[in-house]
């Protein structure tokens, strides 16, 4: 079989080395972190010592750092704490489906954008009423890229008294983050997004704020989430982590963006075809995500003829996702929700990776064209 190039992290990224190791470590291993005994309180020591490792990636204090099942039940989580205010919530319209649908539950008032993906932030404040509970705000948008005007939301928002949640789920190990100076009171992250186990993530809650966990029957996580810690994916994304923080965050976003932008720099060249335009920020995004509008063409046959030749990417449309719209930040943005490449780099990508989807992106376009679409 010849060498795949995968080139969507921004679903899923490849365990790294460490991060297995760590696992690896536990796996064999009984200890409950809520036992007094020696297993019990080494298993307690290896919960802690990754929430401190996580606190330090993503600027927060380790008591703030609540372990979750991954970004879904943070948000979800967030969004249950937060409306025990009130049932009003405010949700920008490229929120991630996770945001959109545990919000859903509520009153809410959608904010819309510009063609770029991003929020007013005059107009996410306006939506404000005295009966809001919530205003979400994404740290980069996980479909085009775009980053958001979050320090302005949110000091907004704490001059009115409003709670805020941050989704850094994409963002988290790509770029900076520091949640204690954002102001936030919420913000989720996800550990496989970078490079972290499956079926682990973190919930940061603003020291000295109470609200009502989500789930109960236990008093693990300072009883804000019941449930025995699945330890070994802990300890795994608190490895990542430490290597995240320790120097390895700055470096890798600086190859990401040198990859991501000969994507668009071949667009701009038009050496993917005139078919090809870049949506979102091209500048101030996520620098490991880049998405393609492709004219004339739909996803579902671009993918199959990149897989095909041994390439891996991602659309947001409804053919190559589990939902059964075109997607929602698309259509917001005002662009062919159903035509569109996601190409997203992580930790594991080589510059031979990009080579073979500029390689392999021209002649798939020319066929599909020359067949109509």
């Amino acid at each position: 079989m010849s060498r795949r190039h995968y080139l969507d992290h921004a679903s899923t990224s490849p365990c790294r080395p460490e991060a297995i190791d760590a696992m690896v470590s536990w796996l064999g291993l009984a200890g409950d972190p809520g036992r007094v005994h020696a297993e019990g309180q080494a298993a307690r020591v290896a919960v802690e010592e990754a929430r401190a490792q996580v606190a330090a990636l993503v600027g927060a204090r380790p008591r703030e750092v609540v372990f979750t099942s991954g970004g879904t039940e943070a948000v979800v989580t967030a969004v249950w704490m937060a409306t025990e205010r009130g049932d009003h919530v405010v949700v920008p319209a490229v929120e991630h489906s996770s945001v959109v649908e545990a919000s859903g539950r509520h009153r809410v008032t959608v904010v819309g954008v510009d063609r770029l993906g991003r929020v007013d932030p005059d107009e996410v404040l306006a939506a404000v009423t005295p009966a809001t509970a919530l205003v979400h705000l994404q740290w980069g948008n996980h479909e085009v890229g775009t980053v958001q005007p979050v320090a302005e939301v949110v000091a907004g928002c704490r001059e009115q008294g409003v709670l805020t949640h941050v989704d850094a789920v994409a963002a988290a190990g790509h770029v900076p983050l520091n949640f204690r100076s954002s102001g936030a009171d919420l913000m989720s992250v996800s550990a496989h997004k970078l490079g972290g186990p499956p079926g682990v993530g973190a919930l940061c809650v603003r020291r000295g704020l109470r609200l009502r966990p989500l789930l109960v029957g236990g008093e693990q996580e300072r009883a804000r989430r019941a449930g025995c810690e699945n330890v070994p994916a802990i300890a795994g994304f608190g490895a990542v982590a430490e290597r995240l923080a320790a120097g390895g965050l700055e470096a890798e976003g600086v190859a990401a963006r040198a990859r991501t932008e000969r994507v668009t720099a071949a667009v701009a060249e038009a050496r993917l075809g005139a078919a090809t335009v870049v949506l979102g920020d091209p500048v101030d995004r996520l620098p490991h995500i880049v998405c393609l509008g492709v004219t004339g063409v739909e996803a579902e046959p671009v993918l199959l003829g990149l897989d095909q030749a041994g390439v891996a990417v991602h659309s947001g449309s409804s053919c190559s996702s589990e939902a059964l719209e075109p997607s929602p930040v698309l259509e917001a943005m005002g662009t062919d929700a159903s035509r569109s490449l996601r190409i997203s780099v992580g930790w594991s990508t080589s510059d031979a990776d990009v080579d073979a989807f500029l390689a392999a992106l021209p002649p798939v376009l020319d066929r599909l064209l020359a067949l109509g679409g």
